[in-house]
């Protein structure tokens, strides 16, 4: 194997050459952030998918165990843990062509004399040795408030209904709500698991993702430039 030091290998690029480059290149940047974007929006659209297909089979008949609603939140946290491995591949190249958009188009389209970066040495480091610009907490507390959070309490807000309402646990019950908090507690109950053991794993659950979506420090990276972001 051939350890000697490696030497640039061809020659100096002309200026319009240096353009057909950079305009070949934002193009591919874009192509691999679409890409990886059409995956986030799948995996969320399979857990919208998962929230509704559970509610109507949960709240459509009084046969339907309260367990389907856990087992959704249970999907749902799985959805959102590959979709935050997602955002972080895509959160990569949606970096580059901010880097393009801010640093080379816009100076061509609204020149600011004053304006100076090194961001083609950023971008060639970025190609040189591709790292994650986001840690999975920051991409899943960002995902947690973009979309999840909203499906986990409506997923929430369900179960609280089902176990708070006789006639959706039992076809002979009376249409009402129940009479004491502690008849919807026991109502909890999974197998041999008792239903105040389980109303404390749902509070805990929700507690850790209420305090992961608020109390999560976002490096906001490109984040920080303007308004319109995923």
């Amino acid at each position: 194997m051939n350890d000697a030091p490696a030497t640039p290998i061809g020659r100096t690029l002309s200026p319009s050459e240096m353009v057909t480059v950079m305009s070949h290149f934002h193009r591919a940047e874009i192509a691999r952030m679409a890409g990886w974007r059409d995956r986030i929006d799948r995996t969320s659209n399979w857990a919208i998918t998962v929230v509704a297909a559970m509610l109507s089979v949960s709240l459509s008949t009084a046969s339907a165990h309260h367990g389907v609603l856990l087992f959704a939140m249970l999907l749902v946290l799985l959805l959102l843990w590959i979709e935050a491995r997602r955002y972080r591949f895509f959160d990569v190249y949606r970096a580059r062509v901010r880097q393009f958009e801010r640093h080379y188009f816009a100076q061509i389209f609204s020149p600011q004399p004053d304006f100076a970066s090194d961001w083609l040495l950023i971008v060639g480091e970025s190609l040189r040795t591709p790292k994650f610009l986001v840690s999975q907490r920051v991409a899943l507390a960002r995902r947690l408030r973009r979309n999840y959070i909203h499906m986990m309490l409506i997923l929430l807000l369900a179960w609280i209904l089902k176990l708070s309402t006789p006639s959706l646990l039992d076809r002979a019950a009376p249409v009402g709500f129940v009479g004491t908090l502690r008849e919807a507690v026991s109502a909890a109950a999974l197998g041999p698991v008792p239903g105040l053991v389980i109303v404390t794993l749902v509070a805990i659950l929700f507690a850790g993702l209420l305090a992961v979506a608020s109390l999560t420090p976002d490096d906001n990276g490109e984040l920080s430039f303007g308004d319109v972001h995923v």
